[in-house]
């Protein structure tokens, strides 16, 4: 996956934060470790809650759940990707096929189906609209990987649960559909991913109007 920098009208105008995008793989391992044991990151879970196989889930602690991720992204499975500032891992999406998590409750139809399973922001950069940059970010990963529908599992801005998920209303904005619900909180929501160029907004017309309204290439990535 390319270095990408989303463009939305309002960085410009509000200074707000803008992230590059890189995909975990072997070679950024380190970065991926360095987010997830940093102050307030997910290193209880390390992203493997909806990962693990029946063997893996009786290994809970930290440590297990950190080698079985490192495993996987060693070996070129798919996980996600990171935002960066500047040098600095600074978010986390998981946006994978969806046959490498275990059941997350979406209905069985489709083909080529990627799921978008965790969001991660650390504290100190939240509510400044970096949840949208890596819904974004997601989607055109998932595209440049063959993706022909996104699906996530949201739950209500209010839900005491589930919340590293994301949020109903953002998925709405960007044009998901909801389709079914996975249990009590979760909402299914599905995005069909058009076909366009790299580094082009894919999202809906929704996303418009100051939202997400499309893509730049970093010129100090390409």
């Amino acid at each position: 996956m390319r270095s990408l920098t989303l463009g939305i009208e309002t960085l410009a105008e509000t200074n707000m934060t803008q992230l590059t995008f890189h995909e975990v793989t072997p070679d950024r391992w380190v970065d991926f470790e360095r987010l997830f044991e940093s102050p307030g990151a997910p290193k209880y879970c390390w992203c493997m809650v909806w990962r693990t196989t029946p063997e893996e889930r009786r290994q809970r602690d930290p440590a297990s759940r950190k080698a079985a991720m490192q495993k996987r992204i060693q070996s070129g499975v798919p996980v996600g990707i990171l935002g960066y500032l500047g040098d600095e891992p600074a978010a986390w999406c998981s946006i994978a096929p969806r046959e490498t998590y275990r059941s997350l409750g979406g209905p069985p139809e489709g083909e080529n189906v990627w799921s978008l399973a965790c969001f991660y922001v650390p504290r100190r950069l939240r509510r400044q609209g970096l949840m949208r940059q890596l819904l974004a970010a997601a989607v055109d990963h998932a595209r440049q990987n063959g993706a022909a529908i996104l699906e996530a599992y949201p739950v209500e801005a209010d839900a005491p649960s589930y919340r590293f998920m994301g949020f109903v209303p953002v998925f709405e904005e960007a044009g998901f559909e909801e389709v079914g619900r996975a249990g009590y909180r979760r909402h299914v929501m599905r995005l069909r991913i058009r076909p366009g160029r790299s580094g082009q907004a894919l999202i809906g017309d929704s996303c418009a109007h100051g939202r997400i309204v499309g893509w730049r290439t970093n010129p100090q990535a390409v």
